[in-house]
C-alpha cells in the first residue's frame, strides 16, 4: 500500500510541472486593454476598458481562472447615455494549439447609464461569451471576444465584439 500511494505521489510530482510547462503561455496573472464594437437597445458605438485575471491549468490543456474588468463607451441614444461598467467572471480556456487559447466566460455585470435630464441609474446583469487568445510571446497576447449581457427588469441585452493586447506576469 506504501508503495502504491508513494508512486502515485512520485508522478503526480513529475506530471504537475509538465502540465504546467504544457499550458504555460496561459497560465498566470494577466492584464489587457480592449476596444471593440458595442450594441445595447439598438444604439451602437465603441466600448474600450482594461481586464485583469489569473489562470490556472487544471489539465494540460484545461485552464480556468477569475476575471475582472472596467469599461466605457461611446454608446448613446437621445436619451440616455451608456456609461461604465464593471464586470466579474470566471473563465474555461482550452489550449488548442500551443499557441492558441479557445475561451468561454460568464459572470456578473454592472453598467451604469446617465440620462441627458440628469442623475444616473446602474443596472446589473449576467455576462457571457467566448473567444480566442493567441500568444504572441510568452509573455504577451492579442485576443477577440464576443461578449453578451442579459440585464436585469425585462431591459434587455447588450452585444460587444471587443479585442485586446496584454500581459502575462
Amino acid at each position: 500500500m506504501k508503495t502504491a500511494i508513494f508512486a502515485a505521489i512520485a508522478a503526480v510530482s513529475v506530471s504537475v510541472p509538465a502540465f504546467a510547462q504544457d499550458a504555460a503561455p496561459f497560465t498566470g496573472p494577466r492584464a489587457g486593454v480592449t476596444m471593440g464594437f458595442d450594441k445595447i437597445q439598438g444604439d451602437k458605438g465603441f466600448s474600450y476598458g482594461g481586464t485583469a485575471g489569473y489562470d490556472l491549468a487544471v489539465t494540460p490543456r484545461v485552464t480556468f481562472g477569475p476575471e475582472v474588468s472596467f469599461g466605457d463607451a461611446t454608446t448613446d441614444s437621445a436619451t440616455t447615455d451608456v456609461s461604465r461598467d464593471l464586470a466579474a467572471s470566471v473563465r474555461l480556456g482550452y489550449v488548442v494549439t500551443p499557441k492558441v487559447l479557445a475561451f468561454g466566460k460568464v459572470g456578473y455585470a454592472n453598467t451604469r447609464f446617465e440620462p441627458t435630464a440628469g442623475g444616473n441609474y446602474s443596472l446589473e446583469g449576467v455576462r457571457y461569451g467566448g473567444g480566442l487568445e493567441y500568444s504572441v510571446t510568452p509573455r504577451t497576447y492579442i485576443s477577440a471576444e464576443y461578449q453578451r449581457t442579459e440585464y436585469e427588469a425585462n431591459f434587455g441585452g447588450r452585444d460587444a465584439g471587443v479585442v485586446g493586447v496584454g500581459f502575462r506576469f
